[in-house]
């Protein structure tokens, strides 16, 4: 399972800008995000980017939902400020995994040499680390007056 998680993480730390940019295009278009629509680029983009960017350091920890923790409250402290409702900061993260997958899935040829069973646990994974974050923000969401 390593072996297909270290190609896609490589993957999408080499191209987090590319990714990040194509998630920024997609939230400030969105009709079910029209919060973001007025945030500057920059501001997505190094949102986006802190994410993939930091994507194998919690993948591979051995306590990852501390560091998601400090990520995603984060998220979720950042995006309150903005005014953000909380519907949107989901769906945006929803997104922000959309990416991830559509950007991976035009890298198949990479990547189609790799076993199934460890693509399967590398995507469940990768979907549990969301997953945290989604709850993760709705409990910051909650706690936050």
């Amino acid at each position: 399972m390593k072996a297909f998680a270290d190609k896609l993480i490589s993957i999408t730390r080499h191209h987090s800008e590319e990714i990040s940019k194509q998630w920024c295009r997609a939230v400030k278009t969105n009709p079910r995000t029209l919060s973001y629509h007025g945030i500057p680029d920059e501001t997505l983009m190094a949102q986006a980017m802190g994410f993939y960017k930091n994507l194998r350091q919690i993948y591979f920890s051995e306590k990852p939902y501390d560091e998601l923790k400090e990520y995603f409250n984060r998220y979720a402290e950042e995006s309150r400020e903005r005014g953000i409702p909380l519907h949107e900061c989901i769906y945006a993260l929803i997104l922000m995994r959309r990416h991830l997958w559509l950007f991976a899935d035009f890298q198949k040829p990479f990547l189609e040499s790799l076993d199934e069973t460890h693509k399967i646990g590398t995507i469940n994974n990768t979907i549990r680390i969301f997953d945290y974050g989604i709850y993760l923000i709705i409990e910051k969401y909650d706690a936050t007056p």
